[in-house]
């Protein structure tokens, strides 16, 4: 579907700029970088008055910083630049963000970018799960200056996010989590092309006897309009040892907790059982991973 709408097309330099961009066209300005999603916000209905494209793939917002306390990944870093990353591939921490990027083919991760994954809103993405279950953050820029957003606050509904008026992302931050941390991703899609059916995201910090000493679970794809956060999977894990049936519990926990939608995929009692098996598989993966 074209965007018969669009007038001009602008590729700001500096992240100013593109405030000033937002500030002048409003509501009638779209943010682009990879633009993997423009269709499909197109066919949905969600572009209909569009007549300002910004493009910020110069805007010097692709680099990836390690830090102490912190990792930072620039809003038009590269789903393939995730996977080159040395740093992410090593960290058993962020092995959620490593699983995610293993999914999609390599036109989408030559072109797809972080920022878009997670400004588009859209709960049958990758990332944003994975970024979720590592108490992400993303990082928006505008008029007042920066502001980090958790995740969880961010996403506010089905393709909307908590973006002020004249802000745009800029960039993920993921805190850096205690030792004996680990974390894993798992989908299920139809092909290497498709949005997830469902997927899982888990993050787990062990003390030195083996029990949890905190976890995150999330599902998406399907799970709402937002992927969920499966709570009652977490306190079950909370203290306890991770083994065969704490894992099985959090499975059952995390399927109780979802209210899936039904779609032409698949039906929300499908949905609803896979939650349970990508979550266990998910517990199983990020635990290997643990030191």
């Amino acid at each position: 579907m074209a965007l018969t709408s669009v007038e001009a097309f602008h590729s700001p330099a500096d992240k100013a700029s593109v405030v000033q961009l937002l500030q002048k066209h409003e509501d009638n300005a779209l943010i682009v970088a990879g633009g993997t999603f423009l269709h499909g916000l197109a066919s949905r209905g969600l572009l209909t008055g569009i007549e300002v494209l910004i493009d910020i793939q110069n805007s010097g917002l692709d680099n990836i910083t390690i830090n102490t306390d912190n990792v930072v990944i620039g809003a038009t870093t590269r789903f393939a630049q995730l996977e080159t990353s040395q740093e992410i591939a090593q960290e058993a921490w962020l092995g959620a963000v490593k699983d995610a990027i293993a999914y999609p083919p390599i036109q989408i991760m030559n072109s797809a970018t972080v920022g878009g994954s997670i400004a588009s809103s859209c709960p049958f993405f990758d990332l944003p799960t994975s970024f979720l279950a590592l108490n992400g953050a993303a990082q928006a820029h505008g008029p007042d200056g920066s502001r980090d957003i958790p995740l969880e606050e961010f996403f506010s509904g089905l393709f909307e996010n908590s973006l002020a008026p004249a802000e745009f992302v800029t960039a993920i931050k993921l805190p850096q989590p205690p030792a004996n941390s680990a974390s894993a991703f798992i989908k299920l899609e139809t092909n290497a092309n498709d949005l997830a059916i469902v997927n899982a995201a888990v993050a787990l910090t062990l003390d030195a006897e083996k029990k949890c000493r905190q976890a995150r679970v999330f599902v998406g794809g399907g799970m709402g309009e937002t992927p969920v956060r499966a709570s009652a999977a977490e306190n079950l894990l909370t203290g306890a040892v991770v083994d065969e049936d704490s894992i099985a519990g959090a499975g059952e926990a995390a399927k109780s907790g979802v209210d899936p939608i039904s779609d032409h995929r698949a039906s929300a009692e499908y949905r609803a059982a896979m939650a349970k098996v990508l979550v266990e598989k998910a517990l199983r993966k990020a635990l290997a991973r643990v030191d």
